[in-house]
């Protein structure tokens, strides 16, 4: 079985075309400037990267694009669009109606809408990437795999806020936490990766990319993570203030003579690391060359960082009333060495012993605590197409 895997974006698209028997990937790439002058980057299996400028003014023309990409005579992977037997969309909210990825109708796709103001900037784009699909593909079986599924096992002590009970009998204002697919891909990885099954460990997924979430994962179920309601709770990021006292927000509104939508606009697109080192960047590699210079500010926004980290790993270790597994992935968590060294080194009361010597290694699978850690730290590669494609090809 052939799983087209789309991850839709308001002005991009990225695909990934996956066998799920073997779980090789035949071809992937990127649609760019949807809307614009259009760009596809695809890379074929064995074959070489490839870039072509084309007209996007719809994702309905885009998905036209990587559907002649992937049967086109020179670097095309399939014969027809007859192999292709199933297509897999990552889907951002999925409110609590979903707990599970789900085969997509009308229900479905109505369910999904009705999230559009909890997820203002992925659902609708969500929705056009399964729509182009379905005009395109109508006899092929869709799949909506959702990043807060993973999270729909929070109990309610985790999931309600201290705000009147209206809100979320109302609104369903509460708790859901995002890169769900993530969260369980690695929880399950990091244990199989140590001859374990998830379903026996207390593990905490530091999921740290641009976008960054932990989660408290207690023998194969999410019962806490950092984000909310929204992607903006939680951690220091790479643009967002994560968690913060609310009332910063009139008064920052007061001070500047912002409206709400300006402050909010403030917090996810120009606080995080950007705001922290005075607009240095969002990128951790940026935050650490300047540290090496010795810019201090990079140095507190590197600091302020990992620190929030350390105590999400702590609140979560409490509330699991212990932790097996700690494992680090996505961009950050696999690459920055630095900021695993700067969190592990703050867990010597959990009695992780950490191996400074392993941690010096990026984007791979590895064990970062000497055999005598009670806590095994890990370093876990994530993979959201194939967790995608698992789903897919187990619901088709």
């Amino acid at each position: 079985m052939n799983v087209l895997v789309i991850n839709c974006g308001s002005s991009s698209l990225k695909f990934q075309l996956i066998s799920a028997e073997t779980e090789e990937v035949l071809a992937k790439g990127l649609c760019e400037r949807i809307g614009l002058d259009g760009r596809l980057v695809y890379t074929p299996k064995g074959g070489e990267k490839e870039t072509t400028e084309t007209a996007m003014p719809t994702h309905k023309q885009a998905i036209q694009v990587v559907l002649d990409a992937l049967v086109s005579e020179g670097t095309g992977v399939i014969k027809s669009l007859d192999e292709v037997d199933a297509v897999g969309h990552r889907v951002v909210h999925g409110g609590e109606k979903f707990a599970s990825s789900v085969i997509i109708d009308d229900e479905v796709l109505k369910a999904v809408e009705d999230c559009n103001d909890l997820a203002p900037l992925h659902n609708p784009a969500n929705l056009i990437g399964i729509n182009a699909c379905q005009e395109l593909m109508p006899k092929t079986p869709m799949v909506a795999v959702f990043d807060t599924a993973f999270h729909q096992t929070m109990p309610e002590k985790a999931y309600l806020y201290g705000l009147p009970h209206e809100y979320y009998a109302k609104y369903a204002v509460r708790r859901y936490g995002f890169h769900g697919t993530s969260h369980s891909f690695v929880s399950k990885a990091a244990a199989e990766f140590l001859g374990k099954k998830a379903e026996d460990l207390k593990i905490i997924v530091c999921h740290l990319g641009n976008g960054a979430s932990i989660s408290a994962v207690d023998h194969g179920k999410c019962v806490d993570t950092s984000m909310g309601l929204t992607p903006l709770e939680g951690l220091i990021m790479g643009t967002r203030s994560g968690d913060l006292d609310p009332a910063i927000l009139e008064f920052i509104s007061k001070k500047e003579n912002l409206t709400l939508a300006e402050v909010m606009s403030v917090l996810n697109k120009k606080s995080g690391m950007l705001g922290m080192s005075g607009g240095l960047s969002s990128d951790c590699r940026d935050i650490e060359a300047a540290i090496a210079q010795g810019n201090k500010l990079a140095a507190s926004t590197m600091a302020a960082y990992n620190y929030r980290i350390l105590k999400y790993i702590g609140s979560y270790a409490a509330a699991m009333n212990g932790v097996d597994v700690i494992a680090f992935t996505a961009g950050v968590g696999e690459n920055a060495p630095s900021v695993r060294k700067g969190v592990c080194e703050g867990l010597g009361y959990l009695g992780v012993v950490f191996d400074e010597e392993a941690n010096n290694s990026r984007g791979k699978a590895v064990k970062i605590t000497k055999p005598e850690s009670k806590v095994e730290v890990v370093v876990m590669p994530t993979n959201e197409e194939i967790a995608i494609c698992r789903e897919t090809a187990a619901l088709v």
